[in-house]
């Protein structure tokens, strides 16, 4: 049996890499001899950088910036190999990634992208043609201001002081200066790998659909919101680009909308992007099973998570998909219009949550094994049903 194993990372717990790892670790145990192929998937998010550098034969270049609540972190960037324009690569989340967010001083009001501003510096500083920036797994809201802060530009209140830092800052500009960004931004590419889902403003703006996993509270998830919208009115009067309602403008709290407009980037889907480097079509075409997972199965995951992905990409080639997820949420059975065959939590008892990121690996692996034994079982019992019919023919 043939087994694709393709997953996202575990947000705060668990690589992409690990998960794959975790994941065949439970298939070979029930099945010694299956055939596993593991392709770890990034969606912009955390690994992103270090996938791609990997796959490319690349190197990784390790820098340390201002991380979302303003305190120094440890971040990378990366330089792809291969022929092609000379690439830089970076993901905002080793920047101003939840993870970097203590959960007591999670408040989007005030965490800032200055350290993904920093992190383009340092591509800069490499001369390269191009930066690829992967958007995802984000601790702030702020629209990007944080990043065209470091990059030079300015964003002022009416009586020309900066603005302060954070998505809350934003409640009070005024106007936007960019005649001080960094030369050099004019002479590279910049692409961004992005949920084309997200949009900055409305009702389904990212104040309102990823404010509350990001510790707003309902009051400042409004204000968030008001300020977002102030944002791109501002964006609008000044720079001349609509983001309000803007294809991939919402992502990694609205950062997409301040790269296109600010910085002149182009928003791609993430999987156009990934794809580039990675052949995911061929492999599941002579794959017997997938095998996928996420942090957390929904009614979100159909709008650009990777179990969507994949199981989209798998249907066109009639494979089955069987997605492990830490917790199933509200809208989970949707998934399966959408090429998810079956879905299950790797939770096997009722545990805290700092219980579960402790032994995920375990559960992971654990989960892995019983759904395969479950298959494995099926796989006898099928052919045990065409034994006994042919038997009772031939006795006919």
């Amino acid at each position: 049996m043939r087994i694709v194993i393709a997953p996202s990372g575990f947000k705060e717990s668990l690589s992409a890499e690990e998960v794959a790892a975790a994941i065949a670790q439970g298939v070979r145990r029930a099945s010694p001899t299956a055939k596993i192929i593991e392709l770890p998937l990034v969606d912009g998010g955390e690994g992103f950088s270090k996938t791609l550098v990997n796959i490319t034969g690349g190197s990784l270049y390790p820098v340390t910036v201002t991380g979302p609540v303003g305190q120094p972190v440890d971040a990378h960037i990366g330089l792809l190999g291969g022929s092609g324009p000379r690439t830089a690569v970076l993901e905002m989340a080793a920047a101003a990634g939840l993870r970097l967010v203590p959960r007591d001083q999670r408040n989007p009001l005030v965490t800032t992208t200055y350290g993904v501003g920093e992190l383009i510096k340092a591509a800069l500083d490499l001369d390269v043609d191009r930066i690829l920036i992967g958007c995802g797994d984000s601790g702030t809201n702020d629209g990007g201001a944080g990043m065209v802060e470091a990059l030079g530009g300015r964003l002022l209140r009416a009586d020309g002081v900066p603005i302060a830092r954070g998505g809350g800052g934003l409640l009070d500009l005024a106007r936007i200066d960019l005649s001080h960004l960094d030369p050099r931004l004019r002479r590279v590419q910049i692409d961004v790998a992005c949920n084309m889902h997200n949009i900055l403003c409305g009702p389904r703006g990212v104040a309102y659909v990823f404010g509350p996993q990001k510790g707003a509270t309902n009051a400042q998830i409004n204000l968030l919101a008001t300020a977002l919208e102030r944002y791109a009115a501002i964006i609008k009067r000044d720079i001349g680009i609509d983001v309000r309602l803007m294809p991939g403008g919402g992502a990694s709290g609205g950062l997409g909308a301040g790269l296109h407009a600010l910085l002149g980037a182009r928003l791609h889907n993430r999987y156009a992007i990934v794809m580039e480097y990675l052949d995911l079509d061929r492999i599941l075409m002579s794959a017997d099973l997938v095998i996928t997972a996420e942090g957390s199965l929904d009614g979100q995951t159909p709008y650009g998570k990777i179990p969507a992905e994949v199981a989209r990409r798998a249907q066109d080639y009639r494979v089955p998909v069987i997605a492990l997820a830490g917790t199933i949420g509200n809208g989970a059975a949707m998934n399966q219009q959408y090429g998810i065959s079956a879905y299950t939590s790797i939770l096997s008892r009722p545990m805290t949550l700092e219980e579960a990121i402790a032994e995920a690996f375990d559960l992971v692996a654990a989960q892995a094994e019983q759904v395969m034994r479950m298959i494995m079982v099926g796989r006898r019992t099928a052919n045990s049903s065409r034994v006994s019919r042919y038997h009772l023919q031939m006795a006919g």
